[in-house]
């Protein structure tokens, strides 16, 4: 041991759960560092605080005399020349932080220096101070019940004048054997493309300027050894839980790699008076082994803290694509009457049904029913749809306004902006002042009362413009973190006011997703785009974050109003069947046929969405153009399962062999099919999708089919034709 590290005092923290070990090392006063966050590890008391000095180094050429480790918060002051933990300054002075710890506690409980403590999932707090800076800082590090690695930072000013804070970005430290990175673009209608890259020296990095994470978000980012897949290879999948601007890359340095996540602040956002405090989003982390074991610990996490999870998921109609503006009551008590009969359970009514709102040019900010459509309000068409057992959900988009409103003409001061005109609008909008409390106030009595007055049970709670230009009208200082505080306080107000009301979350679709609205919400609306093989993509990789009966999955009209594209009906109700269900389609176009034929997919879905909204989600052959895709939801004993396989677009081969993972190897299951009519000419089609039942057989039927075992079904596979392009194909797997 070197003379350097027998002089340090080291805390060690071996947090355990589900298969994953984090552990924190934090010696003599420094920051901790994480010295190990994957696979769950074994050792005694001793051996941990032997490995916590086993990494201390001498000095190195052209390095520092004291060599520094970086910590959770890494410091230009300890010598670390990337990117650093805190960046604040006062006018200029006090902007390298040296911090010295003054406390580790785990779950409230002090851990002296010298010693060791080994638990299961729970939280260290990590307090430190800057006296030369005046800052103090309280570090959260949790491992939640289901392994899910988070952190957050307060900053304290305990100085005497403004300390502004430019930036707060932890590092979770990842080993340099992940040698592959894996984020998604996209845009409107195109949400999450995946895209490869080889992790480099450097920093790739991922910034959202939106207001917004943005509809070319990654969401999570995974970090990954070399050709990981959803099975396989080491993956640590990471995410920033916030809901405005952000920033995420991922680090390379000198034997280092780590995420590195969190708010993007712009300039002035966080001025900190003396003994005032900002605390930060949390950062995420998961480690698996394989994208789809990664994904699960986020998927327990939302389960175990969502109220969504309370009861099942109600199939949903919304009149959007059927209506548009054209709002009508008995139009839309015809509607009611149509979706009643097929099995819907909740009805929504989108855009169109406020004061002056014909087209989307005006109106918003005036919440009161049009008294032109509406003479005597919502009241009739609510109490008609509860009448018919649905509930009565309704659309806002309570952040934005129109110029053209007799909200916008009272309160031009309302209106946020940086200089003095307005920011050029975007599909007719501004954006309101959330951080002003009188539109606060109002904002929040306009949708109090209509929940009150209606009996709402859900909100499709829309946002469909970035936040350019965004200032505080009285002052032009920058307002985008304001403004997500203050989102995040009125969906609160709402939901404790309203225990049972439910929020959806869409944003022109995908464009804000992330663990910070889904801590206040209780379903995203995956993206505008309904054709059903750019939704099958959507719904997988949105689904490394967000588990299925929290994804919005509807099916609409055969011919796609964003891609252009037509599907059948099969194909559409394939897609939407591993999510939360929907209809988002003019219902008085159906004829006998469609209408029997949506009516037992929605019946397939009631019946199995327990399994949906429970199950683990697992996923296959999106690296192999050739291949089918699998996205499928296996109960967690193993004993059912749902799988959804597309066909690819074009493959050199018209037969494959799809694998069913996540079965018992030593069970034996029944297969019930939902297949579309044209999978190729009959010679491409195995005997066992002719011997299959369909989905919704009777016992009889069911229980007359072959049997396999769960190590045939997960090892050998079944033969699948490919010879058609995007036919979709559902498999029920049951055990005998």
């Amino acid at each position: 041991m070197s003379d350097l590290s027998a002089t340090l005092e080291q805390r060690v923290v071996h947090l355990q759960c589900d298969g994953v070990s984090v552990v924190l090392v934090q010696h003599g006063t420094r920051l901790p560092t994480i010295a190990h966050w994957g696979a769950a590890v074994d050792a005694d008391d001793l051996e941990w605080l032997a490995a916590a000095t086993a990494t201390v180094r001498g000095d190195l050429v052209d390095g520092s005399d004291a060599p520094y480790e970086p910590s959770l918060l890494p410091e230009h002051a300890s010598g670390w020349s990337g990117l650093p933990g805190l960046r604040a300054h006062r006018a200029g002075t006090a902007w390298s932080s040296r911090f010295d710890v003054a406390s580790v506690e785990v779950d409230g409980a002090a851990l002296p220096a010298g010693k060791v403590r080994q638990c299961g999932a729970a939280l260290v707090e990590v307090t430190a101070v800057d006296d030369q800076t005046g800052i103090a800082l309280l570090v959260a590090i949790e491992l939640t019940p289901s392994g899910l690695l988070r952190t957050r930072v307060t900053v304290t000013n305990r100085g005497d004048d403004l300390l502004e804070v430019e930036g707060v970005v932890p590092a979770l430290p990842i080993p340099t054997s992940a040698r592959e990175i894996l984020d998604f673009a996209g845009r409107w209608g195109n949400e999450k493309l995946p895209q490869r890259l080889p992790v480099t020296t450097g920093t790739h990095l991922r910034e959202s300027r939106h207001g917004r994470p943005g509809l070319d978000a990654t969401g999570v980012t995974a970090i990954g050894t070399p050709g990981f897949d959803s099975r396989t290879g080491d993956v640590w999948l990471c995410h920033v839980g916030w809901s405005g601007n952000h920033t995420i890359g991922v680090e390379r340095t000198d034997g280092h790699l780590a995420f590195r996540g969190g708010e993007l602040l712009l300039p002035g956002e966080v001025r900190l008076g003396p003994g005032e405090d900002h605390r930060t989003p949390w950062v995420y982390g998961a480690y698996g082994v394989g994208l789809d074991a990664a994904s699960s610990r986020y998927h327990r996490w939302l389960r175990s803290t969502s109220r969504a999870a309370r009861r099942p998921r109600p199939v949903t109609l919304n009149v959007w694509e059927a209506v548009l503006f054209d709002h009508d009551l008995d139009v839309l008590s015809e509607l009611a009457t149509r979706a009643a009969a097929i099995g819907v359970e909740r009805y929504v009514l989108d855009d169109g049904w406020f004061r002056g709102r014909h087209d989307d040019t005006r109106g918003l900010g005036d919440w009161t029913p049009d008294p032109e459509r509406w003479p005597d309000g919502l009241a009739p068409l609510a109490d008609r749809v509860r009448s018919l057992g649905m509930e009565f959900g309704l659309w806002f988009e309570p952040e934005m306004i129109n110029e053209d409103s007799d909200l916008a003409r009272e309160h031009p001061d309302w209106i946020l902006r940086a200089r003095d005109e307005l920011p050029s609008p975007v599909r007719h909008q501004q954006v309101l002042d959330l951080g002003n409390p009188a539109a606060f106030d109002h904002i929040l009595q306009a949708i109090d009362t209509l929940v009150v007055e209606l009996g709402i049970a859900y909100l499709k709670w829309d946002h469909n413009r970035d936040l350019v230009d965004a200032g505080h009208p009285s002052t032009g200082r920058a307002a985008v973190n304001d403004q997500t505080e203050a989102l995040y306080r009125l969906l609160d107000e709402l939901r404790s006011r309203h225990p049972h009301l439910e929020i959806e979350s869409c944003a022109s679709g995908g464009g804000r997703i992330d663990l910070g609205i889904l801590e206040r919400s209780d379903r995203v609306h995956t993206s505008d785009n309904h054709d059903p093989i750019e939704r099958a993509r959507m719904l997988r990789w949105t689904g490394l974050l967000v588990p299925p009966e929290m994804l919005g999955s509807h099916v609409a009209s055969a011919r796609s109003a964003t891609t252009g594209r037509t599907h059948t009906l099969h194909t559409r109700c394939a897609i939407a069947l591993l999510g939360h269900f929907g209809v988002e389609w003019d219902l008085r176009e159906l004829d006998d046929a469609d209408r029997t034929t949506l009516a037992r997919w929605i019946t397939v879905f009631t019946r199995h969405r327990g399994l949906i909204a429970a199950g683990r989600v697992v996923g296959d052959g999106e690296w192999d153009d050739d291949a089918p895709t699998l996205r499928g939801v296996v109960a967690e004993d193993g004993t059912t399962a749902l799988y959804t396989l597309v066909t690819p677009p074009r493959s050199a081969d018209s037969r494959r062999r799809v694998r069913l993972p996540g079965l018992r190897p030593d069970g034996h299951y029944r297969l019930a099919v939902a297949q579309d009519d044209s999978l190729g000419p009959r010679w491409v089609i195995p005997q066992w999708l002719r011997d299959a039942p369909p989905l919704d057989a009777d016992p009889a039927t069911l229980a007359a089919a072959p049997v396999l075992s769960g190590g045939q079904l997960a090892v050998i596979g079944l033969d699948l034709p490919t010879f058609q392009p995007d036919r979709a194909i559902t498999i029920l797997v049951t055990a005998v």
